[in-house]
């Protein structure tokens, strides 16, 4: 069976994750562009338009 709740090794994990667009490293173009999206989305308070984002495995 699957337990819904959130297994110890996801709260070890969770301090490793960047918590805000600032602490991702590279990619500054395009987290440039990310951050107008959600401000746009913010301030028009509505969800943001879908985004697709593509990486290696292991990266999500």
């Amino acid at each position: 069976m699957v337990n819904p709740g959130v297994a110890e090794d996801d709260y070890q994990n969770s301090s490793l994750r960047p918590q805000n667009l600032e602490e991702f490293i590279g990619q500054k173009q395009i987290r440039g562009n990310l951050r107008v999206f959600i401000d746009a989305a913010k301030g028009r308070q509505e969800a943001m338009d879908h985004v697709l984002l593509h990486g290696p495995p292991g990266l999500g």
